[in-house]
């Protein structure tokens, strides 16, 4: 098989977690774990190349990708040392909102700095570096920057995996220019392996399955990475929260009350680094209406914790790019994101993108 060209906006911690995913399986193939599909459809993760990147912090830009993955302020663990030189430097991106204003009350381990340098032609680089699709890693909130690199991809015929909750795959007018154009797109905001909205949805579901009716819930999120630093400014969680939320209603057959659900990320603690702590909370009524609660908490290194889920995002927009299709490719966004165009249960997206790589189903 061949090579899979991709670029990347956003050198976070999920692009560092990424990359030391994709040498880490490449240097021990016969370790899957962590791999939803070793192989799929005759690629593997170390079929995924880096061809751009794109950055607007100065210790990044400018610099060797394989330097930049492990700049300031990412603070993902280091679970593979050994990248490779990829021969692509960092480029400057427009900065548009992808910088919030109070960023700069914090210390610059965790913060962005914005580096005084004239943004690059994006749409030229990504022609110039010969990429297939692009994976938007913007901070949440950044809804002018995540529509400027839908736009780039159309414009330079290129692939869009959008990682973040902006809604582009679930938006009727721009799902609808991508499949006009022919090129395909996979999103929006990406759902963790084994994550709180993943154990959220799956614990709603059989709530439903098994007959108990769920009264409230919440889900309470804290972290010590940038992402977390970044979303203290409530005004840029506002479709952070309307994704979680509705990916978790979605598994239920008469949604909640927004009263009795509670959902998103709470607070910023520093020393927790890339840890995610998650605490889960459900009311419901079993039998002859007697209550029962669950209660849950779950730690994770939050970027590599959807590592697994991108390997399998960009190889089956590999696939669709090899068979020409293009719009919204329906069951890898279902199984791999929070706000798919439409929702399924989980068991039902993994049979859908098992029938889609054998080429049963179109999308």
């Amino acid at each position: 098989m061949g090579k899979i060209k991709v670029a990347l906006a956003g050198i976070g911690n999920c692009a560092s977690a990424l990359l030391q995913g994709i040498e880490f399986y490449k240097n021990n193939p016969e370790n899957t774990v962590g791999l939803m599909h070793p192989e799929l459809a005759g690629y593997r993760p170390e079929d995924i190349e880096v061809v751009t990147a794109f950055d607007v912090d100065e210790r990044k830009v400018g610099r060797d990708l394989e330097e930049a993955l492990f700049a300031e302020p990412n603070c993902t663990q280091v679970f593979w040392k050994n990248i490779p030189d990829y021969q692509v430097k960092v480029e400057m991106a427009p900065v548009l909102d992808g910088v919030s204003p109070h960023m700069k009350e914090y210390d610059a381990s965790r913060a962005f700095i914005v580096k005084e340098a004239k943004p690059c032609d994006v749409v030229k680089v990504l022609k110039e570096s010969g990429a297939e699709m692009l994976i938007n890693y913007l901070p949440v909130g950044s809804e002018e920057g995540a529509r400027f690199y839908a736009e780039a991809c159309l414009e330079a015929g290129i692939g869009f995996i959008n990682a973040m909750p902006v809604f582009i795959a679930s938006d009727a007018q721009w799902e609808k220019r991508f499949r006009q154009r022919k090129i395909p797109i996979i999103g929006d905001d990406v759902k963790s392996q084994l994550g709180a909205t993943i154990i959220h949805r799956v614990l709603t579901n059989l709530f439903e399955r098994r007959g108990v009716k769920l009264e409230n819930t919440y889900q309470l999120n804290f972290g010590g990475n940038t992402d977390f630093l970044n979303m203290l400014n409530h005004q840029r969680l506002v479709s952070k929260k309307k994704s979680k939320t509705q990916s978790v209603q979605s598994q239920l057959a008469a949604p909640l009350s927004p009263g009795n659900i509670h959902i998103g990320p709470s607070d910023y603690i520093r020393w927790l680094d890339d840890q995610k702590i998650c605490y889960i909370h459900m009311n419901g009524l079993g039998f002859g209406q007697v209550p029962l609660t669950v209660e849950l908490k779950l730690a994770v290194e939050d970027a590599p914790n959807s590592g697994g889920v991108m390997l399998d995002a960009v190889r089956c927009m590999k696939l669709a790019l090899d068979r020409g299709i293009g719009g919204v490719l329906t069951s890898i966004s279902a199984y791999t994101m929070k706000s798919p165009p439409v929702q399924y249960t989980d068991g039902e997206a993994a049979q859908m993108v098992e029938e889609f790589i054998v080429g049963k189903r179109e999308h």
